[in-house]
């Protein structure tokens, strides 16, 4: 019915930059919320930066001022610009979004992408 598709990640160097993509597609009826979470080795997965319902972006304070969301409404779509980027940002970062499915029970749930790697590089 949903699916969220990302793209982007991979090798970089330290002080270098990324930027990620997320494509939410199928059965919407209402995006309530969708951004980026992150897991490290041997780390709980932890918020990164995310639109709220209200259409606020929150983030997480170890990547405030280095890292920019932004979204396409009209494409459902999410992108997460990373720059300045440390070796502590090294995870799988994982698309989130909370969606009401487009049927007759018009009921939220709470997708996942596949993830993506990012590897910084000191």
């Amino acid at each position: 019915q949903v699916q969220l598709v990302e793209s982007g990640g991979g090798l970089v160097q330290a002080g270098g930059s990324l930027r990620l993509s997320c494509a939410a597609s199928g059965t919407i009826f209402s995006i309530n919320g969708m951004g980026y979470y992150r897991q490290g080795p041997g780390k709980q997965r932890e918020l990164v930066a995310r639109f709220t319902s209200g259409g606020r972006p929150n983030y997480a304070d170890s990547v405030k001022g280095r890292f920019t969301i932004s979204r396409d409404n009209a494409k459902n779509t999410v992108y997460l610009q990373m720059n300045n980027l440390k070796p502590e940002d090294t995870a799988v970062y994982y698309c989130n979004a909370k969606i009401t499915v487009r049927d007759s029970r018009l009921v939220e749930y709470d997708f996942w992408g596949q993830g993506t790697q990012v590897t910084v590089s000191s």
